[in-house]
C-alpha cells in the first residue's frame, strides 16, 4: 500500500495528486454501517481507506470507488506511477485507471463499489460490489461525475 504513487492519466494529467490515506468522514452504526462517506476529490488522484478496503479514484471527470483487492487472489492493488495503471504485486495483473483489466492472471476488471454523491461527499456502499462480468450495467454506471 505504501508504494502507491501518483494517480496520473497520461502527460496531460502530469499534475495528478498523490495517493493519500483517508478515513471516512462520518462513521455509521446498525443498518447503515456499510455506507461510508468521503470527501469528493477535487483533483485527479487516488485515496485509500485501509480500514474499509476502499480506494477512491478520480480520473477523466469521474470518481470511482474500488475494492482494494485484486479480483484474482485478493492481494492489495498498487498504483504504478510510471505506467499510469493499477497493478497486482503478486501476479502482475494490470488495470487502467477506471479499473478495466489489461493483462495478467486476473480474468476480469477490478471490482467497483456502489457510489453516489451527496453534496460535497461521496457515499460508498462497501457491501454492494459490482463485477463487470456479473453486473455489466451496474459496473459501467458505478461512478459519479467529478
Amino acid at each position: 500500500m505504501a508504494s502507491l504513487g501518483l494517480l496520473g492519466f497520461g502527460a496531460r494529467d502530469a499534475g495528478a495528486m498523490p495517493a493519500v490515506a483517508i478515513a471516512e468522514v462520518t462513521g455509521r452504526d446498525g443498518a447503515t454501517a456499510a455506507l461510508k462517506q468521503y470527501a469528493v476529490p477535487t483533483a485527479d488522484g487516488v485515496a485509500i481507506d485501509r480500514d474499509n478496503s476502499v480506494m477512491i479514484a478520480r480520473a477523466d471527470g469521474k470518481v470511482y470507488a474500488f475494492s482494494l483487492s485484486c479480483p484474482h487472489q485478493n492481494t492489495a492493488l498498487r498504483w504504478n506511477e510510471h505506467d499510469h495503471q493499477f497493478q497486482c504485486p503478486k501476479h502482475h495483473s494490470r488495470y487502467t485507471a477506471d479499473g478495466t483489466f489489461i493483462d495478467g492472471r486476473a480474468t476480469r476488471n477490478m471490482d467497483r463499489l456502489a457510489v453516489k454523491r451527496a453534496g460535497t461527499e461521496l457515499v460508498v456502499d462497501v457491501d454492494t460490489i459490482y463485477q463487470a462480468d456479473d453486473n455489466p450495467k451496474e459496473w459501467a454506471a458505478a461512478f459519479v461525475p467529478a
